[in-house]
């Protein structure tokens, strides 16, 4: 496994930092981008950290989503395996045994947002822009956050989020429970190493339980929401909409949906 489109750190205190490093394709995963982050999480949790970030490399973004030239051709089966991966990541993130931080600083679209969605707390730089922007390309969010963002901000906004594939600012966001914490952009890293370290100091054990409790309490139906979420996002590869939507972001211009 290939870590060159990451970075992982582990600092004294236990804090673990997983960091998207594609800046020039604005930290857009592809599937090997995600294999070596469930590689570093797994490495995070053998050497006990205390608290984790995910952050994303650059200026411009935390992650703007999945690259789109890596989906544009893909099967319903390989959308299927994408998807899958997708959530086993997620997921990591989500049952991680320390809290985890989200440190959204510039762009945050579609599996980018689904990333921040799975972490314990969401931090935003002011410049931050967010968004689950699928439903342009085509498809529907197909690593989570169908399930995430409704338990997040309640039904109506994340409908009207996911329908319409809106792009918010950070103070939109904070207002509507998308992030918590609204930091201005020449103080983000200074906070978020703060809140990490505020957090590694605390007593790792009875923060492990109640992660677990709170989990358990959010659950409900989830993995049905979840399963049924995967099987709808791949299957709409290979229709009209999903190609000329990715197309038509590819070659920079307005989609022509059926």
């Amino acid at each position: 496994m290939s870590r060159e489109t990451i970075a992982f750190d582990i600092d004294d205190r236990g804090v673990a930092t997983i960091t998207v490093d594609r800046p020039e394709q604005l930290n857009a995963l592809t599937a090997g981008t995600l294999e070596a982050i469930e590689g570093a999480l797994d490495e995070a949790v053998d050497r006990d950290a205390r608290a984790l970030v995910v952050a994303g490399a650059g200026d411009e973004a935390f992650v703007a989503g999945a690259d789109i030239s890596h989906m544009v051709d893909l099967s319903t089966p390989e959308a299927q395996a994408y998807a899958e991966l997708g959530h086993r990541v997620a997921s990591a993130i989500e049952t991680f045994p320390a809290p985890t931080i989200a440190a959204v600083d510039g762009y945050a679209f579609g599996g980018g947002c689904e990333l921040a969605l799975a972490c314990d707390l969401r931090v935003a730089a002011e410049s931050a822009v967010l968004g689950q922007t699928e439903i342009d390309l085509g498809i529907i969010p197909g690593w989570g956050g169908t399930q995430r963002l409704p338990a997040l901000v309640g039904d109506e906004v994340a409908r009207r989020l996911i329908f319409l594939g809106e792009r918010i600012d950070a103070t939109e966001a904070a207002e509507v429970g998308f992030v918590g914490e609204v930091v201005d952009d020449d103080a983000f890293d200074e906070r978020i190493d703060e809140l990490a370290g505020e957090l590694a100091a605390k007593p790792a054990t009875a923060l492990r339980a109640a992660k677990e409790a709170l989990n358990a309490a959010a659950d409900g139906s989830a993995a049905t929401g979840l399963a049924l979420e995967r099987r709808a996002w791949a299957g709409l590869f290979g229709t009209h909409d999903q190609r000329e939507g990715m197309e038509a972001f590819l070659e920079k211009r307005e989609p022509e949906f059926e």
